[in-house]
């Protein structure tokens, strides 16, 4: 197995219906994965390689504000070895926020914590990142060693360029590329707001997510190419990481298609590019490398 080249899936989720409802995949469009998805549904979907390589280790990422289904996560992470990474959820605004960390931490698998994210995409509160509250929160993650998963949508990127700059030294990485509107072949405002926040160093950026921003049904190679040579530009490659978004991007099209595309994209690049997009960029951040001594 030593001469497999390592692919991480910086990003993908797990859920059971049977043991917790998803209320979101009740929304119209969600029918072809409104259905439980475990790891061997993602095993047989990552079966086709990318780039040469095997899929060896993976970040699974909450769906729900739920601490228990944080707990859930971290702990099919104990027990999954493909599993190298949780990120969770946890109520930033809460007073108890450091003990309800430390309790996940402290639980089984909680070695695998190393991040939190909150579905900021969803909030109207176009500061809700610096609400003193949160702020704290986010502080208590800091002390921890954690980093923050930043999942917003493109008119949010001012709170997330403020947040960058109150807590510089706060891991970010920025989930989806800041969904950038590709069905709307409107990318201005969104590349604004891409560089500013790349302007910081201590954020990287996930290369996932892009082809449900796209048609679903229609999308090309041309839609996404644009926004992958924004992000090169803005980023580097070293501050890049591949995210399959499984199952998710069934939506459009599924893992396949979607490791065709990043192929593609990745074309131009060298042997340690590719080398940093699909694998170091995410060992680095979620410190997969850490994991082999918690199994």
């Amino acid at each position: 197995m030593s001469d497999v080249l390592p692919l991480v899936d910086a990003h993908h989720h797990v859920w059971d219906l049977d043991r917790r409802p998803q209320p979101w995949l009740d929304e119209p469009g969600h029918e072809p994965i409104r259905r439980s998805h475990g790891i061997e549904d993602l095993r047989r979907a990552a079966e086709r390689p990318l780039a040469g390589r095997s899929l060896t280790s993976t970040v699974v990422v909450q769906c729900v504000a739920s601490a228990e289904e944080t707990g859930e996560l971290l702990a099919l992470a104990g027990q999954e070895p493909l599993v190298g990474a949780v990120v969770g959820w946890a109520d930033l605004a809460s007073p108890a926020i450091g003990d309800v960390l430390d309790g996940l931490r402290s639980a089984p698998g909680g070695g695998h914590l190393r991040a939190l994210r909150h579905l900021v995409q969803g909030e109207s509160d176009p500061e809700w990142l610096q609400q003193p509250s949160v702020e704290r929160g986010l502080r208590a993650v800091q002390v921890r060693g954690l980093g923050y998963d930043v999942l917003i949508r493109s008119h949010q990127f001012p709170q997330a360029i403020r947040l960058a700059e109150r807590l510089p030294d706060l891991p970010l990485v920025l989930d989806h590329s800041g969904k950038p509107p590709i069905a709307r072949h409107d990318l201005a405002d969104w590349e604004r707001g891409i560089r500013a926040l790349a302007a910081h160093p201590q954020v990287v950026c996930k290369v996932s997510g892009l082809i449900t921003e796209a048609d679903h049904r229609s999308w090309t190679l041309d839609d996404i190419r644009p926004v992958w040579d924004i992000l090169l530009a803005a980023f580097g490659p070293e501050r890049l990481m591949f995210g399959s978004d499984w199952p998710v991007c069934v939506l459009a099209g599924g893992w396949a298609r979607w490791a065709e595309a990043v192929e593609h994209l990745l074309d131009d690049c060298s042997p340690h590019e590719r080398q940093v997009v699909l694998c170091d960029t995410a060992t680095a951040f979620y410190r997969l490398t850490d994991h082999e001594n918690e199994k």
